[in-house]
């Protein structure tokens, strides 16, 4: 060990990249903390992969991203902001059911003339809207703490029709998951506060935006529209990877981190495996923005009760397959965002992104590039698929919705993440709950990964921002910044 540092951050994804930025700004005009960021494979990123292959360009993990003030602050701060790209906000969405593609409602206009939804299916969802709801009552809601799942949350307001044909794509498309097992109050909880302000939805999102603060505009960032999705000329890759520029010497990457401990100075030790041999490094704060699997193996010697809580949320394995057809093989043109599927319409893929519709420059002339997701918690089975057979399942169901010949795809990459994305499942605010009250014997540890409060690049951006905050004071009030 040499120098301590100011704050170790294990995990160079998006989150820890951001939360290096984040604690290098904070410089009040003295020098900037000491801060390293490790990482146990041979590049940053995380989940963030893009993929080119001559004229193709196609992401692996996250597709795209909201433009969140925080995230388009920290694109322009490190000179992203002639990058940026905005897909349309007018391109629709769809949803695959009964065999056709049916837009996604986004007015209540366009919701009176879907046929996506039946007359009593609107119907019946107005009448929730409006606040005519049950109280959630029954012994299951016992058995479950008072808790309701995102099916019975949306089954009680908007009624099972639209729970089916719109909510439950929507949990394939951002978890992956089964809303027979996520926990309303986590996976939707901007949702659930609007009905306990409002005693409804309607009247919760009236006051709700009544409520919020907005910021004065920074004349930096681009001005956005609800709607819109973002990336870069060059793909998602290119914001880790600027960062990590930016960072310099400050990565270390193929550092696995085996253990570390408290020590008798009110530090942290930690010990890594390395190409040039174990490493040990000592520092003031350690913030940990690994998953939540790979937090409980390190704390399960130091606070078994958190670790516990870490190991029982669940990772389903999702595979990203990435096919490209010329366009003359399709039925028609696709313009528009994507699609989803609902789990009872006889498709195994979750959803596709119709990547080279979205954004400009991902394919040559005259093919169509469709991003397809497959798995999560509702088909753990795809974690044990070869790439050949999960290129069948996919193509075998893009072939019933979009083609009109039936071409073999250009494969341009098949990505089975084993551990995907966390679910946020029945009894999730308990067990962040136990994360809170183990890490307050451990002063100095901060836990910031996304089974916390969103799982979207945005959210990670955001969160990174207010660690940030946290660690600053921390190191503040120690008197050492």
């Amino acid at each position: 060990m040499t120098n301590v540092l100011d704050t170790l951050i294990v995990g160079a994804g998006i989150s820890g990249l951001s939360l290096a930025h984040a604690l290098l700004r904070k410089t009040n005009g003295t020098s900037p903390p000491e801060v390293m960021v490790t990482e146990s494979q041979n590049r940053v990123g995380g989940n963030i992969t893009t993929g080119s292959q001559g004229e193709f360009l196609w992401e692996e993990g996250p597709n795209s991203f909201a433009p969140t003030p925080e995230l388009l602050e920290l694109a322009v701060d490190v000179g992203l902001k002639e990058e940026l790209i905005l897909a349309d906000r007018q391109l629709p969405r769809y949803v695959y059911w009964n065999r056709r593609l049916h837009p996604v409602p986004m007015s209540p206009p366009a919701l009176v003339s879907s046929q996506l939804l039946s007359l009593t299916g609107k119907l019946r969802a107005l009448v929730g809207v409006l606040g005519f709801v049950p109280p959630p009552v029954g012994s299951h809601f016992s058995r479950q703490d008072g808790e309701e799942t995102v099916t019975q949350f949306f089954d009680r307001h908007l009624g099972s029709e639209v729970r089916r044909r719109l909510v439950q794509p929507f949990v394939s498309g951002v978890y992956a998951g089964d809303p027979d097992r996520l926990a309303a109050r986590s996976a939707f909880a901007r949702v659930v506060k609007m009905e306990a302000l409002g005693g409804g939805l309607l009247a919760g999102a009236i006051l709700s935006r009544g409520k919020q603060k907005r910021p004065a505009p920074d004349p930096r960032i681009p001005k956005t529209r609800p709607g819109e999705l973002g990336s870069f000329r060059g793909g998602l890759q290119v914001l880790p990877e600027t960062l990590a520029t930016q960072l310099g010497d400050r990565i270390r990457l193929n550092w696995t981190l085996d253990r570390f401990y408290p020590s008798e100075n009110q530090t942290y030790i930690a010990e890594f495996s390395t190409p040039e041999g174990d490493r040990q490094l000592e520092a003031r704060t350690l913030a940990l923005m690994t998953p939540a699997h790979v937090s409980a193996r390190l704390l399960k010697p130091l606070q078994s009760q958190m670790a516990e809580a870490l190991a029982e949320i669940p990772y389903p394995p999702v595979a990203c397959v990435v096919l490209a057809y010329p366009k003359s093989a399709l039925k028609g043109d696709l313009r528009g965002f994507g699609n989803l599927i609902p789990r009872n319409q006889g498709i195994r893929t979750l959803g596709t992104i119709w990547t080279s519709s979205l954004f400009p420059g991902r394919a040559p002339e005259g093919w169509q590039v469709l991003s397809n997701y497959i798995g999560g918690a509702t088909d753990p089975e795809i974690g044990e698929m070869d790439e050949e057979q999960i290129v069948a399942a996919v193509h075998r169901d893009l072939r019933q919705i979009f083609l009109a010949e039936d071409v073999s795809p250009k494969v341009l990459a098949v990505h089975l993440w084993r551990r995907a994305i966390p679910q946020y499942t029945l009894g999730h605010q308990d067990r962040l709950d136990r994360i809170e009250a183990g890490l307050r014997s451990l002063p100095g540890l901060y836990l910031c990964s996304n089974y916390i409060d969103g799982v979207a690049v945005g959210d990670c951006v955001r969160r990174s921002r207010e660690w940030g905050d946290r660690i600053h004071s921390q190191l503040q009030d120690a008197g050492k910044t």
